[in-house]
């Protein structure tokens, strides 16, 4: 199932209405849907790479709104689902605790799983859900998909082609790595 939602969404890339297609991936990949926006957005730069940094833009707008909805899928259902769930197991205070501890590093989350290849949509609930601030979700989730999607649309717009397989392959991993200097170093600053 994965494989066809895969490909269809590839399939997307030579439609007449790309950009709209691109942004409805990007807003539902935020909350609910597998297959992450970069599928449709590598093909569309490639065929018109000119229009890169509109792609990009659009993508970081529709995830970020995206985003915004899983934070409120979040939010709503916590207090109808979630929460009823944990009482009935007796585990509130443990969410309670593991709340408190989201937020504090809240910004953090958004931010990793904004860049790297882990689930976007898990933060963005899990935000709604723990209750972070929502502009602190919003400003994180700016910074990270923009950083994501412009950074995908500046290496194809600089060196096409040749650079598709290298992002589709290995940028997750760049990206992580990246990541982990960049908490890494704020750490190392931190105790210094």
């Amino acid at each position: 199932m994965i494989r066809r939602l895969y490909d269809w969404t590839l399939s997307l890339a030579g439609h007449p209405h790309a950009l709209w297609a691109l942004a409805v991936v990007a807003f539902i990949e935020s909350s609910v849907f597998p297959i992450p926006p970069d599928v449709l957005m590598i093909p569309m730069i490639i065929a018109t790479p000119h229009r890169a940094f509109r792609i990009a833009a659009v993508a970081m707008v529709a995830s970020v709104l995206g985003g915004l909805f899983g934070y409120w899928i979040g939010h709503a259902l916590f207090d109808s689902i979630g929460g009823p769930v944990l009482a009935f197991y007796g585990k509130e205070v443990y969410f309670d605790e593991f709340a408190q501890t989201y937020n504090a590093w809240g910004a953090w989350a958004v931010l990793v799983a904004g860049i790297t290849p882990f689930p976007y949509k898990v933060v963005t609930i899990l935000s709604g859900a723990t209750g972070l601030n929502v502009w602190v979700f919003l400003v994180a989730s700016v910074i990270a998909r923009g950083l994501r999607f412009f950074l995908v649309a500046g290496l194809l717009w600089k060196f096409g082609p040749p650079i598709r397989d290298f992002i589709e392959r290995r940028l997750g991993l760049v990206f992580t790595l990246f990541v982990g200097l960049l908490v890494g170093g704020f750490a190392v600053l931190r105790y210094l």
